[in-house]
């Protein structure tokens, strides 16, 4: 069985290239594999391995500056759902091009996830789901506004568009653990909304802790990783990847005609060039060579 954490902390690091080599080798000595983001606004990150190794891991990141308090969602799965570890030196944690955003400065009320229900039924709340539109698809909250956005950077142009109709309302967001809201809340009071709210630990602390019995949640989780989806009590649920889109498909997508697997859905039969397609069906051959090799492909 393997520990699945997904983790994130906005704090300052005045030289996040600097921190690169000593996660890069906690990692590599305790066989944990995933990915890890560093920006100058803090870290971000999903990695996978055995418990003691993922507890090294995040030990090391603790003692980081500023990331005593990491924010830690800790689920299981049976396979390794990583290929390999990466540790990236990158702009943003998460990428919203707001550079007057600042989760350091100010952020909305956070609501735990026992209190959410009474909060998101209220009639002077409106819900708001931050995340992209293929997440969104495959499940959300009773009664959330889909924002239709391919991309977290859209959501400030659609948020001014927008907000008339939210007026004299008050605002709850959420996302799938909680890193997207830290942004999203500081932006909303920085465009002067003054009652906001967010789920604290996102969807997926959301279904580790509400039984689904009590549950407003209808769906799936997109989670970026190769469990694809997870469900109440974080059981891995039933999506799978297109490789072409990187969007998720059910299994009986993968009965319609449009699919090809690893080159195209019916999501995306439209959207690649053949010169692509071609390129895909190449890889496509190489994962399935490895396989009856008894590998995994890594590409």
């Amino acid at each position: 069985m393997f520990t699945i954490a997904a983790l994130y902390q906005f704090t300052r690091f005045a030289d996040p290239a600097s921190l690169k080599p000593g996660l890069d080798q906690v990692c590599a000595e305790n066989g944990v594999k995933g990915s890890l983001l560093l920006a100058p606004e803090g870290i971000n990150g999903t990695i996978a391995g055995v418990r003691e190794g993922i507890d090294a891991v995040l030990d090391a990141i603790r003692a980081l500056p500023g990331c005593a308090g990491l924010e830690v969602k800790l689920s299981t799965a049976i396979e390794q759902p990583f290929l390999r570890m990466k540790v990236k030196l990158k702009r943003e944690i998460v990428t919203m091009g707001q550079p007057q955003v600042d989760p350091l400065a100010a952020v909305g009320n956070y609501v735990e996830a026992s209190d959410w229900n009474d909060l998101i039924t209220r009639d002077d709340v409106v819900v708001i789901d931050t995340r992209n539109d293929y997440e969104v698809a495959i499940g959300t909250f009773e009664g959330a506004v889909d924002p239709q956005t391919a991309s977290f950077s859209e959501f400030p142009d659609w948020w001014r568009a927008n907000r008339d109709q939210f007026e004299g309302k008050k605002v709850a967001m959420f996302c799938t653990g909680g890193i997207r809201c830290e942004k999203s809340t500081n932006f909303l009071i920085g465009e002067g909304v003054r009652d906001v709210y967010h789920l604290k630990g996102g969807i997926l602390k959301y279904l580790e802790e509400v039984p689904e019995a009590e549950s407003r949640w209808d769906g799936s989780c997109f989670v970026f990783d190769a469990r694809v989806s997870v469900e109440h009590g974080l059981e891995e649920g039933p999506h799978h990847l297109c490789y072409a889109c990187r969007r998720p498909i059910l299994p009986e997508d993968m009965t319609r005609p449009e699919f090809e697997k690893g080159v195209r859905c019916h999501q995306c039969i439209d959207a690649h060039s053949e010169d692509r397609k071609i390129r895909f069906r190449e890889r496509q051959k190489q994962v399935e060579l490895a396989a009856q090799r008894g590998l995994r492909h890594i590409g």
